[in-house]
């Protein structure tokens, strides 16, 4: 794309086609100091109390910066890369970081360094990009006293707080709420697909672990569902419009959420995977459409739970992984409680926690 002069008209041109930038939308972008707050970027001024009927007076380009004076005795000078950005429509800070499909081949990703200055470093922003390319990260020696869980999503964002707390405690324990604080294997699945909105990310925190097997295991719920798209596209498009119902209880809460097992966005592309086959019910449907239903839900659970797909690792104590809990399916192998302790701490994140710090860092850098 590129922005063009035609007398007093301002052009986008998409290669193919050129449109008229409304004079009005360039007036809302209007930045000097008097109608610009510098620091906040937000407006001095009420946009719907200006006339309509604004017109362009003067339009040119100089190098990268379009210069217009308007009807009403204003000025602007806008980078034409910032209009470019906003007509796109998409957040091009985050969608330009391009999804890499991976599976139980994916080789060792970078392990990034805690360090006490790590959170307005370089490194975290490549760490967040990487995050945002294969849906997880590792960050090794992230200090295990204190709840220092809770200090570091928060240096990221703000903790996500749920029923179960700011934090959750990862062990065994007697009379269990979820298997998770079991020593059971726990097979593929994303976390709280009963609440609404879903947590965005998972943070865990190994604080201690010494028993030989509990390893944890991730599947790339993106890869999976493309490969179900590609080669059984009957299986696909039914998981993609049946809703289900999600349910968790305890003693003090009910949760149920209706969705879909594999969530578009508008443009029908991927989004979010929701599967957890011990909480969902499925609604009555006609017995053929039912039929149809259930044999897509058992390939794609054969698919999570296939070795093809599954990546395993063991954490040690004071490794922290952050995984994207809309992408990537989690689990972990059994283990002896008689032969240690296994001790992990959890909590949730949203997106605007990652895409602000993101966001910043990239502003901070010049990237």
């Amino acid at each position: 794309m590129k922005i063009e002069i035609d007398s007093t008209k301002v052009l986008i041109n998409n290669g193919s086609s050129s449109q008229e930038i409304h004079p009005f939308w360039l007036r809302e972008r209007i930045n000097g100091i008097e109608y610009l707050d510098q620091k906040t970027q937000q407006r001095l001024f009420d946009p719907t109390t200006l006339n309509y009927d604004i017109k362009i007076q003067t339009a040119n380009i100089d190098n990268e910066t379009l210069k217009l004076t308007f009807n009403d005795g204003t000025n602007l000078n806008l980078n034409t890369n910032q209009i470019i950005k906003e007509y796109s429509k998409t957040d091009i800070d985050i969608k330009s970081i391009e999804k890499i499909k991976w599976d139980s081949k994916l080789k060792q990703l970078k392990n990034y360094e805690f360090s006490n200055d790590f959170f307005d470093t370089k490194e975290m922003f490549d760490l967040l990009v990487s995050f945002y390319k294969f849906g997880f990260v590792i960050i090794k020696n992230v200090p295990t006293h204190d709840n220092f869980l809770v200090k570091f999503a928060n240096s990221i964002g703000s903790v996500r707080r749920t029923n179960f707390g700011e934090f959750f405690n990862v062990r065994s324990e007697p009379n269990p709420n979820d298997l998770a604080y079991t020593s059971l294997p726990l097979a593929p699945h994303t976390d709280n697909p009963y609440r609404n909105p879903v947590p965005c990310i998972q943070i865990l925190h190994c604080i201690i672990n010494e028993v030989s097997g509990g390893f944890s295991t991730l599947v790339d719920g993106y890869t999976v569902t493309e490969d179900l798209k590609k080669n059984y596209p009957d299986y696909y498009e039914i998981l993609t419009k049946v809703k289900v119902k999600f349910k968790f209880i305890d003693k003090d809460v009910v949760l149920e959420n209706w969705s879909e097992l594999i969530k578009l966005d508008s443009d029908k592309k991927f989004k979010q995977v929701k599967f957890s086959p011990r909480l969902d019910f499925v609604p009555i449907m006609e017995k053929n459409e039912l039929n149809l239903y259930y044999k897509a839900r058992s390939k794609i659970s054969n698919m999570y739970n296939s070795d093809k797909y599954r990546v395993e690792f063991k954490l040690s104590p004071g490794d922290l992984l952050m995984m994207d809990n809309y992408r990537l399916l989690h689990g972990r192998t059994k283990f002896d409680v008689n032969e240690g302790n296994r001790f992990l701490q959890g909590c949730y994140i949203d997106y605007d926690s990652t895409e602000g710090k993101l966001r910043h860092l990239k502003r901070k850098f010049n990237i």
